[in-house]
């Protein structure tokens, strides 16, 4: 769950640098070097909510939202949260 947390949150922030050279904030220069890594993240992203979903047992809805997600600017955010409070919930369940 930390690697896939990490992941995403480097693949939203990829995504945001990707938008920023399009609204011209970033210089034109470094689309290949960004776009590179931010298709790396973006297939990383994936493997590891696929590789998570199943660890966790979620729904196909559950682990087609997160994808969704990822397609979705700043919605790397709200992710972020989802999945540490299922790890908080987790993790208390472990002293019950």
């Amino acid at each position: 769950m930390k690697v896939f947390r990490l992941v995403s949150l480097l693949e939203g922030i990829s995504y945001l640098l990707i938008l920023s050279i399009t609204l011209g904030i970033i210089s034109r220069e470094y689309v290949s070097l960004l776009g590179a890594a931010h298709g790396m993240l973006f297939i990383a992203y994936l493997l590891c909510s696929t590789f998570t979903s199943h660890k966790r047992n979620w729904p196909v809805t559950r682990w087609l939202l997160v994808c969704i997600a990822s397609l979705i600017p700043f919605a790397f955010i709200a992710v972020e949260a989802y999945l540490r409070k299922e790890l908080n919930t987790l993790d208390l369940s472990h002293y019950r």
